[in-house]
């Protein structure tokens, strides 16, 4: 497992491919975020939505889930881009941002209902998951979705004319591949406190429940 010290921050390149990876998933968000208001299950509550692929926490709000909602950007370099959406959407009373780190500096213990860390899993040379952070940083009872893909309920027609390009960018930036089993032995071998299951409707997702 990487630590905080292996990870560099990103490089101008590196900015300007995960800024048109993030719109070019703005027709998923919608169906993205129903996928994840199925799983949270309920309509109120702080929502954190964490790493560079921020950008389904709009569409959350847009569709009346969450009561408070926060950006957590990193690694160093994105910020900018995601203060600048915010505020191009006229979202900036309604969602937060602010620099954090993998390991979420500065985010309240037991204070995030629904944690959303997209793109989790898969990129290793930008970050990797802090699993006792995130279990940190929820209230019990909350809930967390951390990993990658369209969800379960994009339909095709919206997948396959970005899914080449999706790619393609994903694959500059460093993406592997992760199977299940690497993500168990990593949540495990993080002794975070929290009930799990891994799921792959949609992707390949982790989800937390803290009791």
């Amino acid at each position: 497992m990487l630590t905080k010290e292996t990870i560099q921050p990103l490089q101008p390149e590196d900015v300007k491919l995960i800024q048109e990876i993030n719109k070019l998933w703005k027709p998923v968000y919608p169906f993205l975020a129903n996928h994840i208001q199925e799983v949270y299950g309920r309509k109120g509550g702080i929502i954190l939505e964490v790493g560079p692929f921020c950008g389904v926490i709009l569409a959350l709000v847009a569709q009346g889930v969450g009561s408070k909602f926060i950006i957590g950007s990193f690694p160093p370099g994105i910020e900018p881009f995601f203060h600048d959406y915010v505020n191009k959407k006229g979202l900036a009373g309604e969602i937060s941002v602010a620099e954090t780190d993998q390991s979420l500096t500065g985010i309240k213990e037991n204070s995030i209902d629904l944690v959303i860390f997209r793109g989790a899993l898969f990129f290793p040379s930008l970050f990797h998951v802090d699993y006792q952070a995130v279990s940190r940083v929820m209230k019990s009872g909350g809930i967390a979705m951390i990993g990658g893909g369209f969800g379960k309920l994009t339909p095709p027609e919206i997948i396959h004319p970005i899914a080449d390009r999706s790619k393609e960018l994903n694959l500059k930036i460093g993406k592997i591949e992760v199977t299940a089993e690497q993500v168990k032995e990593d949540i495990e071998a993080s002794g975070a406190l929290v009930d799990y299951q891994i799921v792959h409707e949609g992707g390949l997702w982790v989800i937390l429940n803290k009791s």
